[in-house]
């Protein structure tokens, strides 16, 4: 297996487990891109063994939050085996503007917010740009489509 150094930005996809059982270690995915196609997005699996990293990517770091990590990706010698990053350190890069009931969540470059006082959903790219309102759940992918028709033409307008 071949490992090298590695750095790179990267939003904590879901919640990091503890990869044992006194927490000095943590498993984690990281949604990467180097663009902002979806098709460029990979997840990536991460563990660490650094107890200081552990503790905050298992207390302080919540899913959403984009991450600067330095570690070893370890490449496996065939394929069939399994690409990870182990990870030295990391850094907050921003922090997922997750507040009481709302949510935000990652749809490949676009992020929604979820909030359970409201059943409509805004969605955004992963820079800011305003893409539109889904008028619940379900219409999320019709937003996103509308959205990326109206950029490739020019229009502009609100989505469904």
């Amino acid at each position: 297996m071949d490992a090298m150094p590695l750095v790179l930005d990267g939003y904590l996809d879901t919640v990091a487990v503890p990869g044992d059982t006194d927490g000095t270690t943590a498993r984690f995915r990281l949604t990467v891109s180097p663009t902002e196609d979806v098709a460029d997005e990979a997840m990536l699996p991460c563990t660490t063994g650094d107890p200081r990293v552990a503790h905050a990517v298992l207390t302080e770091i919540q899913p959403g939050d984009l991450l600067r990590v330095s570690g070893t990706l370890s490449v496996p010698g065939s394929s069939d085996g399994i690409i990870c990053l182990h990870v030295d350190a990391l850094e907050v890069l921003s922090g997922s503007p997750m507040r009481g009931e709302m949510v935000l969540d990652r749809y490949g470059p676009y992020l929604v917010v979820f909030d359970a006082d409201i059943e409509t959903v805004p969605v955004f790219t992963a820079t800011g740009t305003w893409v539109g309102t889904a008028k619940d759940p379900d219409l999320i992918s019709d937003v996103v489509e509308a959205f990326e028709r109206d950029t490739a033409t020019g229009e502009t307008g609100s989505a469904p």
